[in-house]
C-alpha cells in the first residue's frame, strides 16, 4: 500500500500568500486613508480610522515612509501622504492620451467665457478631477487635481451617469446620497430626473449643490460608450443668468462633442 506524503506546498503556501495579500490591501487602505483626510495623523489616529492592529501599523508605517509613501513629524510622531503619491499620481495624467487634447480644449473655454473650466472622469460613484484651468477672476476654489466629489452632486457627475440606464444607476448608487450643501440632491428619483432633463437638453446644470456660490454645467466627452470622461465649467452664481448658464452649457455641448471627433480620429478609446 503506498505511503500517504504530505504536501507541505499545500500547507505552507496558501497562508504565506494570503499574508502577502493582506499586508498589500491594508498598506493600499492607509495610503488611501491619508488621502481621505487633510491632517497629519498618529499611530492613534489610525488605529481608529482602520481597525488595524497596532503591531501592523507600525510594520507599514515603517515601510511606507522608507519608500517614500509617507513623510514623519519627529517631534509629534505624525504622518502625512509624501512626495511619492505626488509622482505616481503625477506620473498617471503624463500617461493619459486624453489629458493634452482636453487641456486645449478647457483653455479655448475659459477663454470664451471666462469662467474656471474642469476636466474629470467618472470613479465609480465619485468623479475625479484631471485638469483645471482656473479664470483669473474665480473667488472659490471649486477643485484641484486630483481632488473627488460625489457624482450626484456635481454636473459633471450627472453628466457621467445620464451615461447610465435607469438600472445601472440604481445598481451604482446608494438609495441615500449625502448632502455637501442645503441644495444638494439626496433621493435617486430627484436624480432620475436630473439624468433625464441632462439627456434631453445635451449638458448637465446644478446650483450650489456641490460648493455654495457657485453653479456649475458640464458635458459628457463622447469618444467611449458609456461616457467616462466630462468637463464642466464652474460660475459665481453673482456673475451669471440662467441665461448665460444655458449658453455656457451649450458652448461645453459643443465643444466635448468636437472634442470626442478629435479624440477618435486619433485613435484614442
Amino acid at each position: 500500500m503506498p505511503q500517504k506524503v504530505d504536501n507541505p506546498v499545500a500547507v505552507d503556501g496558501p497562508p504565506a500568500e494570503s499574508s502577502g495579500v493582506k499586508s498589500a490591501r491594508r498598506a493600499v487602505d492607509l495610503i488611501e486613508t491619508f488621502a481621505a483626510n487633510d491632517v497629519w495623523l498618529s499611530l492613534s489616529d489610525l488605529h481608529a480610522r482602520t481597525g488595524f492592529p497596532r503591531s501592523s501599523l507600525h510594520g507599514l508605517l515603517r515601510t511606507l515612509l522608507e519608500a517614500g509613501w509617507l513623510e514623519a513629524d519627529a517631534n509629534t510622531a505624525r504622518y502625512r501622504l509624501g512626495v511619492r503619491a505626488l509622482i505616481c499620481g503625477t506620473a498617471y495624467l503624463d500617461r493619459d492620451a486624453v489629458v493634452p487634447f482636453a487641456t486645449e480644449a478647457l483653455e479655448r473655454i475659459r477663454e470664451k467665457t471666462g469662467f474656471t473650466a474642469h476636466f474629470a472622469r467618472r470613479n465609480g460613484t465619485e468623479v475625479v478631477y484631471l485638469e483645471t484651468r482656473e479664470s483669473q477672476r474665480s473667488t472659490h476654489l471649486v477643485s484641484r487635481v486630483g481632488r473627488t466629489l460625489p457624482t450626484h452632486a456635481t454636473a459633471l457627475g450627472k453628466a457621467l451617469l445620464a451615461e447610465l440606464t435607469h438600472d445601472e444607476i440604481e445598481a451604482l448608487m446608494p438609495a441615500s446620497l449625502t448632502a455637501l450643501t442645503p441644495n444638494t440632491i439626496t433621493t435617486l428619483e430627484a436624480l432620475h430626473a436630473e439624468c433625464a432633463a441632462t439627456r434631453e437638453r445635451g449638458y448637465a446644470a446644478e446650483v450650489e449643490e456641490g460648493t455654495l456660490g457657485v453653479r456649475c454645467v458640464a458635458a459628457v466627452i463622447p469618444y467611449r460608450i458609456p461616457g467616462t470622461d466630462a468637463i464642466s465649467c464652474s460660475m459665481p452664481i453673482s456673475q451669471v443668468t440662467d441665461a448665460d448658464a444655458r449658453r455656457v452649457g451649450e458652448l461645453l455641448a459643443e465643444t466635448t462633442a468636437e472634442l470626442g471627433q478629435q479624440l477618435r480620429r486619433a485613435g484614442i478609446r
